[in-house]
Formats: structure tokens, sequence, C-alpha cells
């Protein structure tokens, strides 16, 4: 990959592909392993997660997590990072390889339940007796 900037082609890296990144995804969500769910009051836990305001879920080759979509609060106007140098270990370890410059996150999830709909959807073709159950509960 590669950029053009004052008309010189600069080859982007690790090192300088955050100075290319415009409409920054980085440290505007947090995410959160979760349990794997297998039983129908597992995904009812997870419809009540979603049923909420910038939450979501999402399994990929990891697991299971929930998504956050909340900004840090040391986030500046441009993408950087207020804190930089005192920022906490999590912040420090975390790499730009396979970030939101290179492509949607969403590329790589096997699913995704934005909203309470797409999740009762799954939850319906998984569970046959899905709204039985739901009826008795």
């Amino acid at each position: 990959m590669a950029a053009k900037k004052t008309n010189k082609i600069i080859k982007i890296t690790s090192d300088n592909k955050c100075s290319f990144c415009t409409n920054s995804k980085c440290c505007t969500y947090i995410t959160q392993q979760i349990d794997t769910p297998r039983a129908m009051g597992d995904f009812e836990h997870l419809l009540w997660l979603v049923s909420h305001d910038h939450v979501q879920v999402y399994k990929d080759s990891d697991g299971w997590f929930l998504l956050v979509d909340t900004p840090c609060g040391h986030l500046l106007a441009d993408g950087r990072c207020d804190i930089y140098e005192e920022r906490p270990a999590i912040c420090r370890n975390h790499t730009n390889d396979g970030c939101e410059f290179d492509g949607p996150a969403e590329d790589g999830f096997d699913r995704y339940f934005n909203d309470y709909e797409s999740l009762v959807k799954y939850c319906r073709q998984r569970f046959k007796s899905w709204d039985k159950h739901i009826r008795r509960a």
C-alpha cells in the first residue's frame, strides 16, 4: 500500500500508517471478550445488551466479544492521543497491524449483531423453539 503526499510516493508502514489515517476508528470503541453463548438464556442476555445504544456483539476467530462504541476521553479531534507519553499499557501494547485503516473490522467478523433485530433473527434460526421459549419466559 502506498500513499501520495506532496507528489511523492510514500510507502505506508506500521511506523507511519497512523499519520495517513483520517476519520480514525482507533480509540473510538472498546471490546471485551465474553463467554461463548450456547443456551437460549445466554442469547437472551445478549439481546438485552444489544438493546442498549452503542452496544454490539460479534464473533471472530478469537471468540465472542462485546463492542461498545464510545470514544476514549483522551482522544483529540485530530485522532491523536492527548496522553500518548503516559498512556496505559494496553494502549502501548496495541499495534496498528490490521487496523481499520486497512479495512473495516467487520470484514473479519464471523457473526455481527449491531442491534436487537439482527440478533433475534439469528436466535430464531439457531433455536427452532425460540419464539415458544420467549412466550413462556
